[in-house]
């Protein structure tokens, strides 16, 4: 019993302890995200095209949604650190298994793209569903906290890699990263545990803003899935996820067409422009907590509507940087603020299966946004219609979060 006593004060006094080793896990798996430093060095040293290889990124993504679906699953049956421990190996084996990837493009698909989305998804959920419940009082800021990491993680690696690439070659990067990978996230997956049943800070208590936005008991997968809440929570994601990944995908070629600049300075915005994805994801998270979830999307997609429609008149690099750098603030502050929505609707204890099939929303975006605006650009010859329609879409989008209400039990 005193050995029980101990755990559990340890347990619940290092909270902040848990978190940080979320972000920690978080950046070790965003680096996925520097995917982009090795498009040009596969494609020169093996002849495949640039479409080819990142064919990868794109499966890795996509597998991702469906594996933290089955990873929120798996948690609620043996808790949160062999699924993280299971995602970290299998991420870490993947991009290990890549470096052995020559001359065969199908391997890197397997290895990197779909071992290493499986652990992507299920290292990716553990995190979030953890922490919103050791921080039921900043929901908002914890989880913008912990996926900040992944959106940070890139600008760990990307550097690191392109000098292990200069170095060593991209194959033998591979294998280097793969390992530290397993090192770093299997670490942080050693905290990851749940708070005792019941537990909360002490001394806290929902104000009434905040018990009016939440939903009044824990909602399992099957009760949750027929709520039309569910559904619109899953399309405001899917919509913002894909406003963003759109520019994501084309950055380089879009700054260049509209600001006629070379794509070594190209490169230099979709660095700076980036911070914003993951500045987004905790600012945006941070928000929420003081204006509610719902204000939060909605001030998000009026933002987008000037920002996307005002894109394509843009002449000067400076402008454009600082035009992009907030579209990825928005892009980031969706999957900041939606897990915290996610919980506030259907509550804590299962936000693991719950949120994580609403992450099937940001596969098919990273499918659908990336093949739109490649789509739309080779039919108009420029960005500009592709542009204007995603204004237009985010406009109507604004709808959504404007019109959702929690469920409420008595609804049944």
């Amino acid at each position: 019993m005193t050995g029980t006593r101990t755990q559990m004060t340890w347990r619940i006094n290092n909270r902040w302890t848990i978190a940080i080793a979320g972000v920690f896990l978080q950046i070790a798996l965003g680096a996925v995200y520097a995917w982009s430093v090795f498009r040009v060095p596969l494609s020169k040293q093996f002849g495949w095209s640039i479409s080819q290889v990142t064919l990868t990124f794109t499966i890795s993504i996509f597998v991702l949604g469906f594996a933290a679906f089955f990873g929120g699953l798996w948690m609620n049956r043996k808790g949160p650190r062999v699924v993280a421990l299971t995602g970290a190996t299998l991420y870490g084996v993947g991009v290990f298994l890549a470096s052995f990837s020559a001359n065969k493009l199908w391997w890197l698909y397997l290895s990197y793209g779909f071992v290493g989305g499986l652990g992507l998804g299920l290292g990716y959920i553990v995190p979030v569903a953890v922490l919103v419940k050791w921080f039921p009082d900043r929901r908002g800021l914890i989880t913008g906290i912990a996926v900040g990491g992944f959106g940070a993680g890139a600008l760990i690696t990307a550097p690191v890699a392109t000098r292990l690439i200069q170095s060593v070659g991209v194959l033998s990067t591979f294998g280097y990263l793969g390992i530290a990978y397993l090192i770093i996230a299997i670490t942080a997956a050693m905290f990851m545990q749940n708070p005792p049943e019941g537990w909360r800070p002490s001394g806290w208590t929902l104000s009434a803003k905040q018990t009016a936005q939440r939903a009044t008991h824990d909602y399992i997968l099957s009760e949750a899935l027929k709520r039309w809440q569910w559904w619109v929570l899953w399309l405001i994601l899917f919509l913002n996820t894909s406003a963003g990944i759109s520019l994501i995908s084309q950055e380089g070629p879009i700054f260049q067409e509209l600001t006629g600049v070379s794509a070594i300075v190209a490169g230099g915005i979709v660095g700076i422009a980036s911070l914003g994805n993951g500045v987004g994801r905790v600012f945006w998270a941070w928000a929420s907590d003081l204006i509610t979830r719902r204000a939060t999307f909605a001030v998000m997609f009026v933002l987008q509507v000037v920002l996307f429609f005002v894109l394509p008149r843009i002449a000067t690099p400076l402008l454009m940087t600082l035009v992009a750098f907030f579209i990825l603030m928005c892009y980031g502050g969706g999957f900041g603020t939606m897990p915290a929505f996610t919980a506030d609707y259907f509550g804590a204890k299962n936000v693991g299966p719950i949120y994580g099939l609403m992450l099937t929303a940001w596969s098919f975006a990273s499918v659908f946004g990336p093949l739109y605006i490649a789509r739309m650009r080779e039919m108009t010859a420029n960005y500009g219609g592709a542009l204007h329609v995603i204004a237009t879409v985010m406009a109507l989008s604004i709808l959504l979060p404007i019109i959702v209400r929690p469920p409420r039990r008595d609804a049944e």
